[in-house]
């Protein structure tokens, strides 16, 4: 009886605790929500309240037609989408090539990946620009990639190679023997079988891509070309011409669809996650 009124207490300590994490991370959330619905002069003249006084989309109406916000929204997409490719293209490559032809040195080619991914960004902004100005690519999209696979491969690789330690080498091994080349065997074989695991990293990558700030801002200068991180921070303007509410819409604009699409996604985030798990 003791023993079970324990676990209760500890079962109740543990949603609360999970409770008052879910306020702290989802409550500012839920204000930048009500606080985009609440009108012109509102937002600024009712701060004390959390529910607007009458629903408007006066914010979204005017962020959508006197800024550029759609065309930072498809920047990002063409950007984050390239580069989930591109990095997902050569890191499977690569954590495949490690797995298989890597022997004693798996460990330390893994080790060396995960270091070279704890660099901070700010670390690498400055030389990373310098290098894209001499290469004549600053303001340009392949300027931009180049940056972004700094963190995007490391990131992918160290997920993947996790992925194809648990495909087994007999059935590649068999297929060689039938005839098949080793580009046929990655192909047919090792990337449909560590398909979960694609998906997951992929959709990771994508959201590290899509919420990144530090190189957009640096290298890209011309605003038809923004993203939309530094879409939303232009926004921001000086004090005395801070729009709260273009803010706000804005902010709503960008989280809602990333967690409606990480709703969707959860399963296959969580199968592709568990599925590297198991060596």
């Amino acid at each position: 009886m003791r023993a079970r009124l324990h676990k209760n207490g500890w079962t109740i300590l543990s949603y609360v605790i999970l409770t008052a994490a879910v306020l702290l991370a989802g409550g500012p959330l839920v204000i930048v929500i009500f606080a985009s619905f609440k009108g012109q002069f509102e937002i600024v003249s009712n701060t004390a309240s959390l529910l607007p006084e009458r629903f408007s989309l006066y914010w979204f109406k005017d962020l959508l037609h006197k800024t550029d916000f759609l065309i930072y929204v498809r920047n990002s997409l063409l950007y984050s989408s390239l580069s989930t490719v591109l990095g997902m293209t050569i890191s499977s490559l690569a954590a495949y090539a490690i797995t298989r032809f890597g022997g004693r040195k798996q460990k330390i080619l893994t080790r060396v990946i995960v270091m070279t991914y704890m660099f901070p960004p700010i670390l690498l902004a400055i030389p990373y620009f310098i290098l894209v100005s001499n290469l004549g690519l600053a303001n340009t999209l392949p300027g931009l990639l180049m940056a972004y696979m700094s963190f995007t491969v490391p990131f992918c690789t160290y997920l993947l190679v996790s992925y194809f330690r648990t495909v087994p080498k007999d059935i590649e091994e068999a297929a060689l023997i039938d005839g098949l080349r080793r580009p046929g065997v990655f192909l047919h074989i090792a990337l449909p079988l560590v398909a979960p695991g694609l998906v997951a990293t992929a959709i990771f990558a994508f959201i590290n891509a899509w919420n990144e700030f530090l190189y957009s801002l640096l290298i890209i200068s011309s605003g038809d070309k923004q993203t939309v991180s530094v879409g939303l921070y232009s926004l921001k303007g000086g004090m005395e011409t801070l729009q709260w509410g273009d803010m706000m819409a804005a902010s709503v604009l960008v989280v809602i669809p990333s967690i409606v699409f990480f709703s969707i996604i959860q399963k296959s985030i969580v199968g592709g996650l568990t599925a590297g798990a198991d060596k």
